[in-house]
């Protein structure tokens, strides 16, 4: 690897989702369950390393590793909250410390 190239493993994807608080449905606490369980079997694999609620509780901000833009799309996808969000941002980072 050349010396300007930077580990795939030194990448991260911080993703800002913020959430629709005016229009939640009925069903809310069950699909927070739901999106808790997806959460938690990110970080047990590896690839949530940061997981920060929004101090106004209308979203959160996530740090995923070792997948690239591309991957944190389709993996943000598949959160039971992705249908439910106002907005969603993603941030190309390289981690230095």
């Amino acid at each position: 690897m050349e010396q300007s190239e930077t580990p795939k493993n030194e990448n991260r994807v911080q993703v800002i989702l913020t959430l629709d608080m005016e229009n939640l449905p009925e069903n809310f606490s069950e699909i927070l369950k739901e999106e808790q369980e997806v959460v938690a079997k990110w970080k047990a694999e590896g690839i949530l390393e940061h997981l920060y609620l929004r101090q106004q509780r209308n979203g959160a901000v996530l740090v995923l590793k070792n997948v690239d833009e591309a991957k944190a799309r389709e993996l943000m996808e598949t959160l039971p909250f992705f249908k439910l969000k106002k907005s969603i941002e993603y941030y190309n980072l390289i981690k230095q410390y």
